[in-house]
């Protein structure tokens, strides 16, 4: 189950709302910028898997930071730029959602992410058993669609396309800031593993299964994505593409002559999850957090019937609506992947601190040091490129 919700929120996170603005980016180079967006995340996986086995509690990378830095200041703002990349992430799929809805009807777009915000953080108060489980079941209707993408994309590709790509992927054509500055925003699409730490006491064995489900997860996204954006820019070219607000439903039906109403739906389902998902993981945080004497207490109240933290979910809620509604999809998803990145390179470092103290605890699987040090290095670095080609 908790591998399901990890992969929920990495795949609704990511392909079907994003795959259409990287190839804007980097045109047909953007299987590239999936690559080395993986190469990033996957390295900080590694740290995160051995810090929930050490540390199986809510309220996650605060915790973390306490214990490798002890700087109360930095462990609290820490923690509250969680829950804002959580918030900021939901809002970006809320958009997603309004536009693979735009499919079937035409709606304010303002009354339809209103709408799904509202009854999602409904869902997420009725209880995390029901909220996982339906995590788990639009879990499975999202590969499912994307298996369907690249199947038929095998058969749609000839020998005239592949011509075609040999073309455009000539190293002499490639942008690199293009290719980073879609890395970047490629980035927004392998975030969710880090939130499955914030739901650690509600997983049994945390010890052993957060760090084998944070794993699988990677790998499982990483490979569905090098394949879906390999058959996306081969069916739709790239500029085409990132028009889209529906990309994947879009190369469905260029490969089909159909009607995007399957892919449709799976992608409406699959952006509700990752929704829910953030929800509950920006929630849990608040709630983490006030717990360890963070923040307020009443944000630690627990409801007797649903057993949920209901005051720290209508917060996160109300403020999911506010950034919805102000801000665009491709700077949600930039302004998330900042925050992301940041919080990383921190918890890379305090891993380092802590390895330093207690190399080998009992009972844990670790890591070799080179994992949170190399982590460390890779998300600074990725930061300065990036903010390196937004100044120049």
């Amino acid at each position: 189950m908790i591998t399901f919700f990890g992969l929920g929120n990495i795949l609704g996170a990511g392909i079907y709302v994003l795959v259409g603005k990287v190839a804007g980016e980097a045109g047909y180079f953007a299987p590239l910028a999936f690559f080395i967006a993986s190469v990033i995340a996957a390295i900080s996986a590694f740290t995160y898997a051995e810090l929930s086995a050490r540390y199986p509690v809510s309220a996650g990378e605060a915790v973390y930071l306490n214990e490798g830095l002890n700087i109360r200041a930095l462990t609290i703002g820490v923690g509250l730029l969680i829950t804002m990349a959580g918030m900021v992430s939901t809002s970006t799929l809320a958009h997603g959602f309004a536009g693979y809805l735009s499919v079937f009807v035409e709606l304010p777009k303002w009354l339809i992410i209103t709408s799904v915000i509202v009854l999602l953080g409904g869902l997420a108060i009725w209880g995390i058993g029901v909220s996982v489980m339906v995590a788990a079941i639009f879990t499975v209707i999202e590969i499912i669609g994307l298996v369907i993408v690249v199947v038929l994309g095998s058969d749609y590709i000839t020998t005239t396309e592949l011509h075609l790509a040999e073309n455009a992927f000539s190293l002499s054509t490639i942008s690199w800031v293009g290719v980073f500055s879609a890395a970047f925003l490629a980035f927004y699409a392998y975030i969710g593993f880090e939130d499955m730490v914030n739901v650690a006491e509600e997983v049994k064995q945390p010890e052993k299964n957060m760090p084998r489900a944070i794993i699988i997860a990677l790998v499982v996204s990483t490979l569905l994505y090098s394949l879906v954006s390999i058959v996306a820019i081969l069916v739709i070219e790239p500029q085409q593409l990132s028009a889209s607000n529906a990309p994947l439903a879009d190369v469905y039906q260029k490969i089909t002559n159909q009607k995007p109403v399957l892919l449709s739906v799976i992608g409406i389902f699959a952006v509700i999850n990752g929704a829910l998902i953030q929800i509950i993981m920006a929630s849990r945080l608040l709630y983490g957090m006030s717990t360890n004497g963070w923040l307020p207490k009443f944000l630690s109240n627990v409801n007797p019937v649903t057993n949920t933290p209901i005051v720290a979910t209508v917060i996160v809620v109300g403020l999911i609506l506010t950034l919805s509604l102000l801000f665009q999809l491709v700077t949600l998803a930039k302004i998330t992947s900042y925050i992301v990145l940041s919080v990383f390179a921190l918890v890379n470092f305090s891993l380092i601190k802590i390895k330093s103290k207690n190399p080998r605890p009992e009972n844990i699987r670790t890591y070799s040091l080179w994992i949170p040090v190399a982590g460390f290095i890779t998300t600074v670095l990725f930061l300065v490129i990036e903010i390196t080609n937004q100044l120049f």
